[in-house]
């Protein structure tokens, strides 16, 4: 790969590597009791311990680091002292860090106590689709392609895809072209290049696929109030097929998580 690439990959590395780690150290604290407060609190302070910064905090007025989305809140959750987790919920903890100039952005879905098996389900089935997109990544293959690969999978699963969301180029900019859909036909769109960076973030509901804004104007629920899942990971396209560069460094994935 050309220098310019290779250097953008080394600083979306770093990044990366400290979104994370800082997800890692979420596993740590996830119980019944605790506030979502807690959560962006440990989240500032890891990435301001490596030497980075927050792109959520203050991005278009956005109050905290991290967006905390339990159960039917799809996306942007803010944290707060008054949302307190509870046994049974389920939380996406999203955080993107900028590391000299460059940005990593990654979710993952957390279990909070004993969860119910149709919850676990939705979880299981949001991971496995975004893997799955992930895992056809290369030099050619059409931005369609990765949407009807997560849309085929959720919906023969019965579940449904999320429209009003998408990932996205990412880079010296926390949101870049192009758009990166959940959904879509095959073999439609532009052709990925090696050397893009973008995010795949697939937002998949129990129930129907419609969402809604809140009056705080930035916390999106689901219309039915059924539950929603979501995982992330910033992706750069190589000659050979991609790097994930928010992979955990522990192996902390996808729930339950082993903490240390």
């Amino acid at each position: 790969m050309k220098n310019n690439i290779l250097k953008a990959f080394e600083k979306t590395r770093e990044a990366g590597k400290i979104a994370s780690g800082a997800l890692d150290e979420v596993t740590k604290i996830i119980k019944p009791g605790i506030e979502t407060n807690q959560i962006d609190k440990l989240c500032f302070e890891f990435i301001n311990d490596n030497n980075a910064l927050s792109a959520p905090l203050f991005y278009r007025g956005f109050p905290k680091s991290c967006c905390t989305s339990a159960n039917h809140i799809v996306c942007h959750g803010i944290p707060s002292k008054n949302k307190i987790l509870k046994e049974g919920d389920i939380l996406n903890v999203d955080v993107t860090v900028q590391k000299d100039g460059w940005h990593g952005d990654t979710s993952r879905m957390y279990l909070v106590g004993e969860v119910s098996t149709k919850a676990k389900k939705l979880v299981s089935t949001t991971y496995e689709a975004m893997i799955k997109s992930i895992n056809i990544l290369k030099d050619g293959v059409h931005l369609g392609d990765i949407g009807f690969t997560i849309q085929e999978y959720v919906e023969s699963k019965g579940y449904s895809v999320v429209k009003d969301f998408c990932g996205h180029g990412t880079g010296k900019n926390f949101h870049e072209p192009p758009n990166i859909l959940h959904y879509g036909d095959a073999k439609t769109g532009d052709r990925i290049k090696t050397g893009m960076i973008f995010t795949i973030e697939p937002m998949i509901n129990e129930g129907e696929s419609d969402t809604k804004v809140l009056n705080d104007g930035w916390t999106a629920v689901t219309k039915d109030k059924k539950l929603s899942a979501q995982f992330e990971h910033t992706v750069g396209i190589t000659d050979k097929g991609c790097e994930i560069f928010t992979a955990s460094k522990k192996g902390l994935n996808f729930p339950p998580y082993k903490n240390d």
